[in-house]
């Protein structure tokens, strides 16, 4: 089996890989939004029963994960490669969260592009012969984000209109080889951009960048435009990222039409819930995709998607001293089921 690169920054998975299963798991906030109705569980308290915000999470990932296998019909010894990441320091609530599943583990960091990451290196490990099955995801926590990259909720700072609201959650996907599932035909995997913003509450203009990045790339290695994609969905730029990947694209000569949209947008109403730019972090375009997008490539509804979640490479240390916020992003393209679904 010979994975091929194409082009500059993409390759194409020799038999394409199959999404076996997609699980999301939620907390209030984003169950009373727009996308309520299509997640797997909403867990009404965000403490999840824990004692603090991280335990929290890991408990969103224990749960969502060992559901997303059993939705594929696997249990935990099917697995031969476990891949997550959060937003903590040392990705700490992803290594207590499946600790106890004893699955060879690559902890990921890639911010709130960790979704794509994992979905990526998962895909190519099962394409190079490596696995038959792996286990991908991504999540973060709303009040363990607020308190680790801004400030801890109990001191009431205001949000400026720039900010966007951490999706508190797990996303998760098993990928295997065979069936009549969505499948990840290519990868096209971003660089690190930075453009010097330094607000840590503008992350959408930080991201922006590597999304555009990823864009170019993809459509130029592939010889495709935007209109080949049914669905052209970035993670968590919110409305002013999105604004901005539509601007720099135009200067390039690709029109993005209504075809492109953020997960940041999609899950939360801006207006109704107070969210200001959108939905943000690491669990925004896992539990978009997993809940709502892959029923869609399921039905055959979408027929080709390019899913890209985006990351801001800040952390505490580095913001403090006025650093620059890089972006990253990850591009995975997806055929969808049926006979809408494009084939090779």
């Amino acid at each position: 089996m010979n994975a091929k690169r194409i082009g500059k920054q993409t390759v194409r998975l020799n038999e394409g890989v199959r999404i076996l299963s997609a699980a999301s798991t939620v907390s209030k906030k984003e169950g009373e939004g727009p996308l309520g109705k299509y997640f797997d569980k909403i867990v009404e308290d965000s403490t999840f029963g824990e004692k603090s915000w991280e335990l929290a999470e890991s408990h969103f990932i224990q749960e969502n994960m060992q559901l997303a296998v059993k939705k594929a019909g696997l249990k935990m010894n099917d697995i031969d490669y476990l891949l997550c990441g959060d937003l903590l320091n040392q990705c700490t609530a992803s290594t207590f969260g499946i600790m106890n599943f004893q699955i060879p583990f690559f902890g990921l960091f890639g911010a709130c592009s960790t979704m794509g990451e994992s979905m990526s290196l998962g895909a190519m490990l099962i394409d190079g012969g490596y696995a038959n099955h792996t286990l991908v995801g991504a999540s973060s926590h709303f009040c363990g984000a607020e308190k680790q990259f801004r400030a801890p909720l109990a001191l009431g700072n205001q949000r400026p209109p720039t900010a966007s609201w951490t999706v508190t959650g797990d996303g998760s996907v098993v990928l295997g080889r065979k069936g009549n599932f969505p499948c990840i035909t290519e990868i096209t995997t971003g660089k690190i951009m930075d453009m010097g913003i330094t607000d840590a509450n503008n992350m959408g203009a930080a991201m922006a960048p590597a999304a555009v990045d990823v864009l170019l790339n993809h459509f130029q290695d592939t010889g495709r435009t935007p209109q080949d994609y049914d669905v052209i969905a970035t993670g968590d730029l919110g409305e002013i990222g999105r604004s901005l990947v539509v601007d720099l694209m135009k200067k390039e000569g690709y029109t993005l039409d209504e075809s492109y949209t953020d997960c940041g947008i999609e899950i939360f109403d801006k207006n109704k819930q107070d969210t200001h730019n959108g939905g943000s972090g690491c669990a925004c375009s896992a539990v978009t995709f997993c809940g709502y997008y892959y029923p869609k490539l399921m039905s055959g509804a979408i027929g080709r998607m390019l899913f890209i979640p985006t990351g801001a490479l800040l952390s505490p240390t580095s913001s403090q001293q006025g650093q620059s916020i890089p972006g990253i992003a990850h591009g995975v393209c997806i055929e969808g089921c049926g006979e809408k679904g494009v084939k090779q």
